[in-house]
């Protein structure tokens, strides 16, 4: 057991110690923090105002008709020639050129600029020309425009989770989503990351020999338990430190907004535009995690994380150790890193299905094979899991990791003494049958 404290100590403080490790975990939460505060402080900033030049020729617009808080609109009587060249010089983004029959032919409307068009632009342009065409139509079909305004209406609704017990708590699907999406990516990522960190290490003591002098002294299976188990602290500490600095981050950035001009902002137009402001607070990813927050188990989720991180990765670990044992440098791992990588490209793949249909078969089935399921449970976790169903995949994952370890630790203490020799699939299926 000391030997294998050795090894765990040995890992865990080599990479530590590196500043890639402390850069990453600084990076992460400032990441993180900026994707729900820069949205905001975005959108609360003044946007250039853009100036279009219109040539109606069907006599139709008004200047009135032409108004919009990010665009200014300017009717002008030119030949369509002469604009097409003057527009730019005279300051205008673009130049629109309305034909005499908007009204039949209102996919015959051009709009003529230096640079391409940015996508808001056009939309508002089209907007703003459809509103005053579906007006004049429906003038002349006898409808009153006041009449067909009240029909416009727009359905919103609130999401409630109901317990056994009768209790009501306001849930945000789009949160549930966004929740569970961030954790299968997390997962995903560091199911790669460390276990090719464990692999690249035995892939690098084999090829210096000092493994021989280390295998001397500690029993194979040991030392691949050691690394396995250095690593994962590794990424255990990484991910401890990113919840601690997002929270303290996501404090601070509170904090500013709540005293800083931007609050201010967002007052003033709740004053004059409850609607444009109703969007920019809900402009942030974040605004929907916190509703789905309110509704999860928080303690259930992180200890399932966190499970699941650490005999996923044990699992995935064990089987990149045993490609590492296997061969002598990293291109010849490239063969059979990819046997590993696919059930684990499968899992994301998979999760995308999950996320749309958590209580699907498939994503039953999905949480419950240990090769898939510490990416898909983590996705269905927001949503809420019977409890018998993570217990069963809790103890299948288990099962799998102790499976894998026993058939990695079988390849593991024969290829790590391997050498001058190109290995085959089938070749290190028969290592597993040596006796000794």
């Amino acid at each position: 057991m000391n030997k294998i404290l050795l090894v765990i100590q040995r890992e865990y403080l080599t990479r530590i110690q590196k500043k890639s490790f402390w850069i990453a975990s600084l990076l992460g939460p400032i990441l993180i923090t900026a994707i729900y505060a820069v949205p905001i402080w975005l959108a609360m900033q003044d946007k250039e105002v853009k100036r279009v030049e219109i040539l109606d020729e069907s006599g139709l617009f008004q200047i009135a008709d032409l108004k919009d808080k990010e665009v200014e609109f300017t009717l002008v009587k030119k030949p369509a020639e002469e604009l097409k060249k003057s527009f730019t010089k005279e300051g205008y983004t673009a130049f629109v050129h309305l034909p005499k029959d908007i009204l039949t032919q209102s996919k015959e409307l051009k709009i003529y600029s230096e640079k391409n068009l940015s996508l808001p632009l056009k939309s508002t342009i089209e907007r703003v020309i459809e509103k005053k065409v579906r007006a004049t139509l429906m003038k002349e079909a006898g409808i009153a425009s006041d009449i067909y305004d009240k029909t416009q209406v727009d359905v919103g609704s609130e999401t409630i989770t109901v317990s056994d017990s009768g209790n009501e708590t306001s849930s945000s699907s789009g949160g549930a989503m966004i929740l569970a999406g961030v954790m299968g990516m997390l997962l995903y990522i560091t199911l790669l990351l460390y276990g090719s960190q464990v692999m690249a290490g035995v892939i690098e003591e084999k090829s210096s020999r000092i493994i021989e002098v280390i295998i001397s002294s500690i029993k194979p299976y040991q030392l691949m338990l050691g690394k396995i188990l250095g690593v994962g602290m590794v990424g255990l500490t990484q991910f401890l430190l990113w919840i601690v600095l997002t929270i303290g981050l996501s404090q601070v950035a509170s904090t500013f907004y709540s005293v800083s001009p931007v609050k201010q902002k967002m007052e003033q137009m709740k004053k004059v535009d409850p609607e444009a402001a109703k969007q920019v607070e809900n402009a942030s990813p974040m605004s929907e995690v916190t509703k789905v927050i309110e509704s999860t188990n928080i303690p259930l989720v992180v200890g399932g994380f966190l499970f699941y991180f650490l005999f996923g990765y044990l699992l995935y670990s064990s089987l990149f150790a045993a490609i590492g044992s296997a061969v002598e440098n990293t291109a010849e791992a490239q063969q059979f890193t990819f046997i590993v990588m696919l059930p684990i490209i499968l899992a994301f793949v998979m999760a995308q299905f999950t996320m749309q249909d958590p209580d699907s078969t498939m994503a039953f089935w999905a949480s419950m094979i240990p090769f898939t399921s510490p990416i898909n449970m983590m996705v269905r976790l927001p949503y809420g899991v019977p409890m018998w169903e993570l217990a069963t995949s809790m103890v299948l994952l288990v099962i799998g990791f102790l499976g894998c370890s026993w058939i990695s630790a079988r390849i593991y203490r024969v290829g790590i003494l391997m050498y001058g020799k190109k290995v085959t699939v089938k070749e290190m299926a028969k290592w597993l049958f040596y006796k000794g």
